[in-house]
């Protein structure tokens, strides 16, 4: 059962200073550790009853990220690890506060609105060149350090161009805050740095305005707006502001991200650069688009979806994905030998294979499931350090390990759509002896065999009793 946190646990060798924050997703802490000199911050997030599965498997992905990045645009990585069940992260505490408390004094006058983008587009170019995509570029999450320059923060829900999407891989809904998202995100996509500018585009136009460009939908319907609705211009709102900032701005709102600036560099030059932006069409709107053009737009962008069951751009060549299924729940010491010796000898074959680690946590049919187990412990989270151990003998980098705890009522359709949806190349699962019930109902293994899109290795043990 996960610790109570308190002033003066410790917790990986790091001691608890002092509570900073309680978010709705995650408590930070000042912390301090005899061998890592200067303000620390711990991250833990919340794993109690009711918690999402996506604040988890989020906190896992800026655990993984965070550790990849360099600069003075992000908080250094100092160290990660699971106590009693509880994930944290440490990292370096920056000083100053996020663009968030300036929404409050919007509109702010345009040179400063200026200043500040240019900034955090500096911070988003230099993320970019190190492969990563924010897509959770928001107010909250650029912090004005003291020398002036903007740090980005929370890599929760980020894309690393090397690394695997825990995020695509496991979950099928658009990801990133309602008034921020981008248009390609809302369909899916999560590849694309120019959906990072388009966030910014967002951030510009509220400081500018004092209003959201597109609101906060609260439905899908409301998110696909964007589309195909433009927002009201900048100046609109705010006569006096100049024409050159609008077309900055809304060239960064551009539905089509093909239409938007090609790189955060830009923005950033632009907005240093007032006097060299080329102004166009976008500097004299007025209105919004007519009626006419808003429906052939919506027409156009009526039923677009984004394909799940494409691979994402950023898997390593032709690399196969292998899946090993893990029953966590029943666990068999012989078979669970043969299962990794199987997953082993495949991973060997492949070098440049990597493999995704799932399990799947039964749910019912009918009611709600408790996350906690009977000694308070997260269920989920507890999966989560099984299959690290599971797999811990492999001697797996992160870049070629992913763990998966699935949640559905038959764990043989868990494991079917999470290998259509991520074009597994191999499965690999155990199967039990057969019994009198299995022959009657058929085995979960079984199931996968038939209707598996890929190969499917099922290792089994000969129980006791039965011929080898």
């Amino acid at each position: 059962m996960p610790a109570r946190l308190r002033e003066g646990l410790t917790i990986g060798g790091f001691e608890l200073v002092g509570r900073l924050h309680d978010g709705g997703m995650a408590t930070l802490w000042r912390v301090r550790h005899p061998d890592h000199p200067g303000p620390l911050l711990m991250k833990l997030p919340r794993i109690g009853h009711g918690e999402a599965a996506t604040q988890i498997v989020g906190f896992e992905v800026e655990r993984m990220i965070l550790p990849t990045l360099t600069g003075p645009h992000v908080p250094r990585f100092v160290a990660s690890g699971d106590f009693d069940d509880q994930p944290w992260l440490v990292m370096e505490h920056l000083a100053g506060d996020t663009l968030r408390p300036l929404l409050d004094e919007a509109p702010l006058p345009p040179e400063r609105v200026a200043a500040l983008g240019a900034a955090a587009a500096t911070a988003i170019h230099a993320l970019h060149r190190q492969h990563v995509v924010h897509l959770d570029i928001k107010p909250s999450n650029l912090l004005r350090r003291p020398d002036g320059t903007i740090a980005l923060i929370d890599f929760g829900l980020s894309h690393h161009e090397l690394l695997p999407d825990l995020l695509a891989e496991q979950f099928h809904v658009p990801m990133g805050t309602a008034p921020y998202i981008a248009p390609e995100q809302v369909l899916g996509a999560r590849n694309d740095p120019r959906s990072d500018l388009f966030a910014l585009g967002v951030t510009l136009y509220h400081l500018a305005t004092g209003h959201r460009p597109f609101g906060n939908p609260t439905s899908a319907a409301g998110l696909r707006r964007r589309l195909y609705r433009d927002p009201v211009p900048p100046r609109a709102f705010v006569r006096d502001l100049p024409r050159w900032l609008q077309e900055v701005i809304l060239h960064c709102l551009e539905a089509d991200p093909d239409r938007r600036p090609a790189t955060a560099a830009q923005v950033a030059h632009a907005l240093a650069h007032p006097e060299q932006v080329a102004l166009t069409a976008r500097a004299e709107r007025a209105h919004r688009d007519a009626r006419w053009t808003v429906l052939k737009r919506w027409w156009r962008s009526h039923g677009r979806e984004h394909d799940p069951a494409r691979r994402p751009s950023h898997h390593l060549g032709d690399a196969p994905l292998l899946m090993v299924a893990v029953d966590l729940k029943q666990p068999d010491a012989r078979l669970t030998e043969a299962l990794r010796l199987a997953v082993q000898r495949v991973l060997s074959a492949f070098p440049q294979s990597r493999l995704a680690c799932v399990t799947v946590m039964r749910t019912p049919r009918i009611g709600m499931e408790q996350t906690l187990d009977a000694d308070g412990r997260n269920r989920h989270v507890k999966r989560l350090l099984g299959l690290r151990d599971w797999a811990r003998p492999l001697q797996l980098g992160d870049s070629r390990l992913t763990v998966h705890v699935l949640e559905h009522a038959d764990p043989g359709v868990a494991l079917l759509e999470f290998a259509r949806s991520n074009r597994v190349d191999h499965l690999v699962m155990g199967a039990r002896g057969i019994t009198g019930v299995r022959r009657m109902l058929g085995s979960v293994s079984g199931h996968v065999v038939a209707e598996a899109p890929c190969t499917v290795t099922v290792v089994r043990v000969p129980q006791a009793g039965e011929a080898g």
